[in-house]
């Protein structure tokens, strides 16, 4: 057997989702497996490749040599939803972890997603806003734009979620496979259609406080992407009147 490699299903998948990320994606795994190879529990991390076109498979296909628990998941560029969506249907863990490329999330943090409190959720979200939280770095402008889509998701999809769309976010596996079977969109928008169904279909969600460091280098663009976030949220609420999501809501 390689290094690393297990035939059993582990307890916790980390999904990576990765578009043009050949400049951190490295340093990222290496923290990640350096932080996982000390846990007792079985692992593996799973990177969705989102079309990249610079050397971002190449460089996870390097680490994966190493760590056979490091998986590429090589996908047609689609946004960050399309390669979230396809991560955690193909991981195999108990839990699945969302975690952001940029890892802007300190990766023992993840510690507080799997506590006795997070564990009494289907959903856990990394929360800026949650006691105990912190931003550092934010500019004053994005933090205020943030907040402003964080009210109106709130409003029309996620009522009481402090922060819907902070990138790191933990699913048990039942919750992660019906909820991203059902997910439709394939932009940054993703994040709030998933916990808007999360909320219809009954799943406990909850928030954890983490610490969070803004990153320059950030792909979302704090106006195009929210106006078409906000146009999302709208939707997600009309496809739901539908009947869209209807055929597959079935009981547990």
């Amino acid at each position: 057997m390689a290094l690393g490699e297990t035939t059993q299903p582990p307890w916790l998948s980390i999904i990576i989702p990765a578009y043009n990320e050949e400049s951190r994606i490295g340093q990222t795994l290496e923290l990640v497996t350096a932080y996982l190879r000390g846990q007792k529990y079985s692992w593996e991390v799973l990177v969705a490749n989102d079309g990249s076109a610079d050397g971002t498979a190449e460089i996870v296909k390097g680490v994966g040599s190493k760590w056979t628990r490091v998986r590429l998941l090589d996908l047609r560029h689609g946004g960050k939803g399309w390669a979230v969506r396809n991560g955690m249907l193909q991981a195999r863990g108990r839990l699945r972890f969302l975690c952001d490329a940029d890892l802007s999330m300190p990766i023992e943090h993840i510690e507080r997603f799997m506590s006795e409190e997070g564990s009494r959720w289907d959903v856990v979200i990394g929360s800026r806003e949650a006691p105990g939280a912190r931003r550092i770095g934010e500019p004053w402008g994005r933090h205020l734009m943030g907040r402003i889509f964080n009210t109106l998701t709130r409003l029309l999809a996620a009522p009481g979620i402090k922060d819907t769309q902070c990138g790191f976010k933990l699913f048990k596996d039942y919750a992660a496979e019906r909820l991203f079977s059902l997910q439709r969109l394939e932009g940054f928008g993703f994040d709030a259609e998933v916990l808007f169904l999360a909320r219809k279909l009954g799943y406990s969600v909850g928030e954890v406080g983490i610490d969070w460091r803004y990153q320059t280098r950030s792909k979302v663009s704090p106006v195009r992407d929210s106006l078409r976030m906000v146009a999302d949220l709208f939707n997600v609420r009309w496809a739901y009147r539908r009947g869209v999501y209807k055929d597959k809501e079935q009981p547990q």
